[in-house]
């Protein structure tokens, strides 16, 4: 799905129960009922800046939990908006935590700077702290808004325009799937593969959040939103020599020439494998699709070695788009840390600073030789001392302690502990989310 995130500022506001209405000013922050989500996807539309789109009505229906959709209501019209869903988020080592997922946030721009989007934050982190969420995520449509809430850039999404004639292609001697085969199936087809080998692939990768069967449903034009033009891709599946699903590369391309020289542009919607054989015989068969000069990869893992497959690297350049991407909170601290695992033995005591009190204190976490870790309350003397964006930064492994004492986010309290800390959080892999929600 694509991004929905957005948001205005203002003054600190009161939290709630999903069930109860916060009224400040003449504005009441509220849940919505199912019969208001017509009203409510208007006011998300025009909070986007897109009034002239249809209706969402049936889909927004669809995703309609009770006390999940929030809305703002000024003399009987929606002024804001927020939802929120439970999802699972894969941490550093495989294991899954649950993530209260944020999206379709909208201030209307005669409402701003009332401290709307904080009353309605404020109350969603609060409700899902309660439900059991070890931390809350959202892809933020500006960069200056969500860490006073204590969110932190997690993931960066990254991407690479690839020149094919100047590539040359793949170099040869690359791992192989023996007996392994690549073949182009339809969207019902797609539909029933992708979600298992997605499952299959998700707890691999730390950063990726759980799809639902809406996402699948509308990434393959069973389920259309009005606003967001969807064409049929082209769907490649991988099976090995056993005929089981291995990857998958989802793709579009754009049919142009120069006179009468092909010069079209295949552009990634969607590539993953269970494993590097895999991943590199897709990338083959997307650098060598008839007709095709330029391949587009809009996000793919900061890591991934896709240029150094080439045999002329530099033919990769980086995307315009390329930034931080997925953004993170800890609401529940020893659970989030205790989940995850670590890239060295030691321990790190980290003083928090959490205006809201979620992630508040002092903790220590101590790191066993296998790699997996403990996170506790402490009294003992702080080593670093750093607010809950930054924790929310660190979390995933999206960046590194000495780099954010550097930037002054991170305030180093023993000569050395940046760097001894930043070898127990490290992972051999950046975090990567592939979806927007």
């Amino acid at each position: 799905m694509g991004n929905e995130t957005y948001g205005g500022t203002g003054d600190p506001g009161t939290g709630g129960s999903p069930e109860e209405a916060d009224v400040v000013g003449g504005i009441e922050i509220r849940a919505i009922g199912e019969d208001e989500v017509e009203a409510w996807d208007r006011a998300l539309a025009v909070g986007f800046l897109r009034p002239h789109v249809g209706r969402a009505t049936e889909f927004r229906r669809r995703q309609w939990e009770p006390g999940r959709m929030l809305g703002a209501v000024d003399d009987g019209r929606f002024v804001a908006t927020f939802r929120s869903f439970d999802t699972e988020l894969t941490v550093p080592g495989g294991a899954v935590v649950t993530a209260d997922a944020i999206t379709a946030v909208t201030v209307t721009s005669t409402h701003r700077r009332r401290g709307l989007l904080r009353r309605m934050m404020t109350r969603d982190l609060a409700a899902a702290r309660e439900r059991g969420a070890a931390v809350a995520i959202l892809v933020a449509a500006e960069y200056n808004i969500y860490g006073r809430y204590g969110f932190g850039p997690a993931t960066h999404g990254h991407g690479w325009n690839v020149d094919l004639l100047r590539a040359g292609g793949l170099r040869d001697g690359l791992p192989t799937v023996p007996g392994g085969r690549i073949d182009l199936v339809d969207m019902a087809e797609l539909r029933k593969i992708g979600p298992e080998l997605f499952d299959r692939w998700r707890v691999t990768q730390a950063g990726a959040i759980a799809r639902d069967e809406l996402t699948w449903q509308r990434g393959t034009g069973e389920i259309e939103v009005p606003g967001f033009d969807w064409k049929e891709p082209f769907a490649a599946v991988h099976r090995d020599a056993g005929g089981i699903p291995t990857g998958l590369a989802v793709y579009k391309i754009d049919d142009n020439w120069d006179g009468s020289y092909p010069n079209c542009t295949l552009t990634v919607i969607d590539l993953f494998a269970l494993d590097r054989p895999t991943a590199t015989e897709l990338w083959r068969f997307v650098c060598s699709v008839d007709w095709v000069r330029k391949v587009v990869v809009e996000n793919v893992g900061p890591d991934d070695p896709l240029p150094l497959l080439l045999n002329e690297p530099r033919a990769a350049t980086p995307h315009v788009d390329n930034a931080d991407y997925m953004w993170l909170r800890v609401l529940d601290v020893e659970a989030a840390f205790n989940a995850r695992t670590y890239g060295a033995p030691g321990r790190v005591v980290l003083d928090v600073d959490d205006p809201a009190g979620h992630a508040a204190g002092r903790w220590a976490i101590e790191v066993a030789p296998d790699g997996t870790g403990r996170c506790v309350r402490t009294e003992d003397e702080a080593d670093l001392a750093l607010d809950a964006s930054a924790l929310g930064t660190l979390y995933l492994g999206g960046e590194t302690l000495p780099r954010l004492a550097l930037a002054g986010r991170v305030t180093e309290l023993r000569p050395g502990a940046a760097a001894a800390g930043d070898l127990l959080l490290r992972t051999p892999l950046l975090a990567w989310n592939i979806d927007g929600f």
